[in-house]
């Protein structure tokens, strides 16, 4: 299982009144993990759409450890859990310095973007899945 990495900084745009990351921020963390791991591997969430395919959220469980605090230099990780025909398992993490912060199992499904309904992964897709 590779490990996908993605730097993040913390933001105070990031952050609560008292300076700590609003919990929902590290799922946005985590999408940008799974977004650029599906770039470094030649997609862009665009041309899939243009190609009328959607991959949408369909399952997550997250636990939260540690805060991160404004200015924190963090990492979002992605991969590959689980792949099947219509659906993938991302285990992820956003660390500081090596430490968990959240760590979190989201499960991915593949849609037909016209009609949202469960569709098989284009072959590249499925290869980069179970490669």
């Amino acid at each position: 299982m590779t490990e996908f990495r993605l730097p993040v900084r913390v933001y105070m745009e990031d952050t609560d009144t008292g300076g700590i990351v609003y919990y929902v921020n590290y799922l946005k963390y985590m999408e940008r993990a799974r977004s650029e791991w599906l770039r470094h591997h030649g997609f862009t969430q665009s041309e899939l759409l243009e190609t009328g395919i959607q991959l949408v959220v369909h399952r997550l469980e997250c636990r939260y450890a540690k805060p991160a605090l404004m200015d924190d230099a963090l990492e979002a990780t992605a991969a590959i859990h689980s792949a099947g025909h219509c659906r993938a398992s991302f285990l992820q993490t956003v660390t500081r310095n090596g430490e968990p912060l959240c760590e979190a199992r989201v499960d991915i499904a593949c849609l037909d973007a016209a009609r949202l309904k469960p569709t098989p992964w284009p072959s590249a897709i499925a290869a980069a899945l179970n490669g």
